[in-house]
């Protein structure tokens, strides 16, 4: 089984990669444009693998795009490039429009060329993952999770950009016949992650005494989903999917910023004390609140869960101390190379 996987050079596209060469039946083409949170040293251990190959070339490329499927000829193609911080997208939205949004459309585009001409059976086997967000969905109040028929109420321009990618996928499966599945996330995090995020940014931030910045006051709340459980689910719905459905995937480990600051610092008061810091909740500063910040995210993983049988293996103690535990290890090499130097973990999306 031959994939394309687009973003793979990203934080969960990376982790795609890693697990799905552990079968010796899978080959992946990893398409990246190696933009600021693409980085090939996240995929270091398997770039010698013969079954891995890498181009980098940008989504928005359609004829590009065309040319590969034509050239590689895959099976499936697990579509993860995208634009992906809220901060920057209130910052500058035309990367996300152009990226999310016209990006998916060139794919989409590609990919329906390219199995027009297959034979039925081909055709048959063919699949367009596209991995999306719990985001599209909007905020939720004290109660409720997301569920897979619920109306779309993006409130970012980042959330807004996904959700319209989420709609050009099912037009082109329901104009067109291209057969898609869809996943949305909640939020990811694991090793790898680009600082800028908030797992990474505050532990790197705390591990040298830098301030800690929360959010209004931190009681916003998101549902964490570990990396690796992630990428299983996402191989569980490019196999075993139905066509035309999509899929929640949620890690049931809803946590208010601020109880997720607090965890971090105190893990790393207890495997990385400093006398000169100090207990590391000392750091911490509220700051303004993120304009149109979204108050809940929880999501009901049912419908993967019982038709896919897909469970996570992670709960949020175990992921965060694994994750901490490779920040500690990778603070000096990974974690500086990646930071090419247009992010310094400075505040975005601030206006």
């Amino acid at each position: 089984m031959k994939i394309f996987v687009t973003g793979g050079a990203g934080f969960i596209g990376s982790e795609v990669i890693r697990q799905g060469l552990k079968n010796p039946d899978v080959s992946i083409v990893n398409i990246d444009a190696l933009t600021y949170a693409g980085n090939l040293d996240s995929l270091s251990a398997i770039e010698s693998n013969p079954n891995y190959t890498f181009v980098q070339a940008d989504i928005c490329d359609q004829e590009k795009m065309t040319a590969l499927f034509r050239e590689h000829k895959p099976d499936g193609i697990m579509h993860l490039a995208a634009e992906s911080h809220v901060d920057r997208s209130i910052d500058g939205p035309s990367a996300f429009m152009q990226t999310n949004i016209i990006g998916t459309y060139s794919l989409l585009e590609a990919a329906k060329s390219y199995w027009n001409d297959l034979s039925p059976d081909q055709k048959k086997d063919f699949r367009f993952h596209h991995i999306s967000t719990d985001e599209v969905y909007g905020s939720l109040g004290a109660e409720g999770l997301f569920v897979e028929d619920m109306a779309y109420e993006p409130n970012s321009p980042y959330s807004a950009s996904k959700a319209s990618s989420d709609h050009l996928v099912r037009a082109w499966h329901h104009t067109f016949g291209l057969p898609v599945v869809t996943s949305n996330c909640s939020n990811n995090y694991g090793p790898f992650q680009f600082p800028e995020k908030l797992i990474p940014l505050v532990t790197l931030n705390a591990l040298e005494g830098k301030q800690l910045p929360v959010y209004g006051k931190g009681d916003n709340i998101r549902d964490w989903l570990y990396v690796g459980d992630h990428a299983s689910a996402l191989w569980l719905v490019l196999t075993k999917g139905t066509i035309g459905r999509s899929y929640n995937v949620g890690g049931h480990n809803e946590r208010t910023n601020l109880e997720v600051v607090h965890t971090i610092c105190d893990i790393l008061d207890e495997v990385s004390p400093s006398e000169k810091i100090g207990p590391r909740r000392s750091l911490i500063k509220f700051v303004t609140d993120r304009p149109g910040h979204d108050m809940r995210y929880a999501i009901d993983a049912t419908r993967i869960t019982s038709e896919l049988g897909w469970q996570p293996e992670e709960n949020f103690d175990t992921g965060l101390k694994k994750t901490i535990q490779w920040y500690l290890e990778e603070a000096n090499n990974w974690c500086k190379r990646v930071q090419d130097g247009s992010y310094r973990r400075e505040r975005l999306g601030s206006l």
